[in-house]
């Protein structure tokens, strides 16, 4: 509670303070685009600064290691939203270098769980209701193949309109270097 208790404390300053009047936008983006990326803490500043984001300018999406593996799963809809209701006219897949869903073993994950009293109830019960747990939280080989999955799976879906151009980028989290994967022209 101690670091909520610092940034709630902080909060009640920036409000006071009226900090807050740099930020304002309006909610379409500015950019007229989607950027899915990864959770990944060392990108919170480094990935909008590496490549000229400001306040407003983009949606941003994030989960583990920017993946997408179903079609109809919350990322893919929350594009689908950018794009009918707020404008976005490209969507920009950017994974990273040393990645920690490429390190992720699902029976050490399962193990962790466990010790942290998830109870081998509750695992088997999502066995018996159909989710592969390895399916489910299964990590990535290469970067660059999990962000061609990710921006396959967006360029194909069967209600994104064809005029909507989706790229793929790698970013280094040590120096902020994006390497383009693939690029729809």
């Amino acid at each position: 509670m101690k670091y909520l208790e610092e940034m709630l404390k902080y909060n009640k300053e920036f409000v006071a303070d009226k900090k807050y009047e740099q930020y304002k936008t309006d909610s379409f983006p500015n950019k007229r685009m989607v950027i899915f990326t990864c959770m990944e803490s060392r990108l919170v500043e480094l990935l909008p600064r590496s490549l000229n984001i400001q306040n407003g300018d983009v949606k941003m999406l994030k989960n583990a290691g920017a993946i997408i593996r179903k079609p109809f799963d919350s990322i893919m809809k929350s594009i689908l939203v950018a794009v009918y209701s707020l404008k976005a006219e490209e969507v920009i897949v950017i994974g990273h270098h040393d990645c920690g869903m490429s390190h992720v073993n699902t029976d050490q994950l399962m193990d962790t769980m466990s010790d942290r009293g998830i109870s081998d109830e509750a695992l088997s019960t999502l066995e018996h209701a159909g989710i592969d747990f390895e399916e489910e939280f299964h990590g990535f080989e290469t970067v660059e193949q999990s962000v061609e999955q990710s921006v396959g799976i967006i360029r194909n879906h069967p209600l994104l309109p064809e005029e909507v151009k989706v790229h793929g980028l790698v970013i280094d989290p040590g120096t902020g270097k994006v390497d383009v994967v693939t690029e729809d022209n």
